[in-house]
């Protein structure tokens, strides 16, 4: 509640003290004229008959009788109405364990604390929120530690067997060993990707991310890409097809542009089917550039793709460690646009599956 509004609040109730005791005093007046007009014969005679001593002070005190029974009026008023916003407090201080419990019953208040209800019930369900949140991010997490587990054991696994097999075994032939070596560092390369995707949480938690901004040619940034990812490529038998012009320029960080893009170009490839082409263009006007990845692949049920960009998230459970990553890619991928004030989305119908960016020039 802001200082306006317990202004408001405490004038409120100034104004309606006043008002209840204004209302009070003079249907008190009212009421004692009354019984003294019609009724001060009868009344003298039953005070004398009980007390003649207390009739004379009352004849000889009338002023003060009237003081007297003003007080006590006002002062029943006054307690009832203090009474009343203290029964409110109490039933506000009684609420406040409804907040912690986990239903959707709305918190109800008496009149005179109506307008507690609305904040209670908004922290209330801010508090709901967050803890399904924070539920959620533990899941995500215990997932992640899961997910890695069983990525970094699978490389592990081969790396020594392989070793193993080339320590104990002596009369291995010298092409063989030259193979196994081979499976060996590729599974330990595995392994330094693995690992270097935990740094990369740690620092997306951590910290967001600082951007170097100057001039690059977006064009030839997605060229170099594109040659870079030749080998992914050819091993799944994919084409790329890039569509832009010779020189589109841009005021960004050409180091985070380029792992932004270069997530989704792998995204891409990493969930295209075999023997298709991955499409990417790379388009500007006077206000803004526009790129978009767009590659065949499996539809994406629309919940997932709502949940597509949120980080440790891996749309696809079955991945093996050949394939899987932290689920970061993507959320890192958006984090970078936005360093950069611009926007990226997707879409997917029955035949691809396409990321837009548009960053403003």
């Amino acid at each position: 509640m802001n200082i306006n509004r317990l202004t408001k609040k405490k004038l409120k109730l100034f104004m309606t003290l006043f008002g209840n005791l204004l209302i009070a005093v003079i249907i008190s007046i009212i009421v004692y004229f009354i019984l003294a007009l019609f009724f001060e014969n009868t009344l003298s005679e039953l005070v004398a008959r009980l007390n003649y001593d207390l009739y004379s002070w009352i004849v000889y005190n009338r002023d003060v009788v009237v003081y007297i029974y003003i007080g006590i009026v006002l002062a029943v008023i006054i307690y009832r109405f203090i009474s009343k916003y203290v029964d409110g407090m109490n039933e506000v201080y009684k609420s406040l364990d409804l907040i912690l419990k986990e239903d959707n019953e709305t918190i109800k208040l008496p009149s005179e604390v109506n307008e507690f209800s609305d904040k209670l019930n908004d922290i209330k369900y801010d508090y709901i929120l967050s803890k399904k949140k924070a539920k959620e991010a533990e899941d995500k997490k215990n997932d992640l530690i899961m997910y890695m587990a069983h990525d970094l054991k699978t490389p592990l696994t081969s790396i020594i067997g392989y070793l193993t097999l080339l320590t104990d075994e002596k009369e291995i032939p010298r092409n063989l060993q030259e193979k196994y070596m081979k499976i060996a560092l590729d599974k330990a390369l595995r392994v330094e990707e693995l690992t270097n995707e935990f740094f990369d949480i740690t620092r997306y938690n951590l910290s967001s991310m600082p951007i170097n901004k100057q001039n690059i040619n977006l064009s030839y940034l997605l060229q170099q890409l594109v040659d870079e990812c030749f080998p992914m490529l050819e091993e799944k038998h994919l084409k790329c097809d890039l569509e832009a012009e010779e020189k589109v320029m841009y005021l960004g960080d050409g180091d985070k542009l380029a792992r932004a893009f270069g997530n989704l170009l792998k995204n891409a490839i990493s969930y295209s089917f075999e023997n298709t082409t991955i499409y990417i263009k790379l388009e500007e006007n006077d206000n803004e550039i526009f790129i978009s990845f767009k590659n065949e692949g499996e539809k994406i049920p629309k919940y997932k793709l709502d949940k597509i960009f949120e980080k440790f998230y891996r749309g696809d459970d079955s991945r093996t460690s050949v394939t899987g990553g932290a689920g970061l890619g993507l959320a890192i991928t958006k984090e970078i646009v936005e360093l950069h004030d611009g926007t990226i989305t997707v879409k997917n119908d029955d035949e691809f599956i396409e990321f837009d960016i548009i960053l403003k020039k």
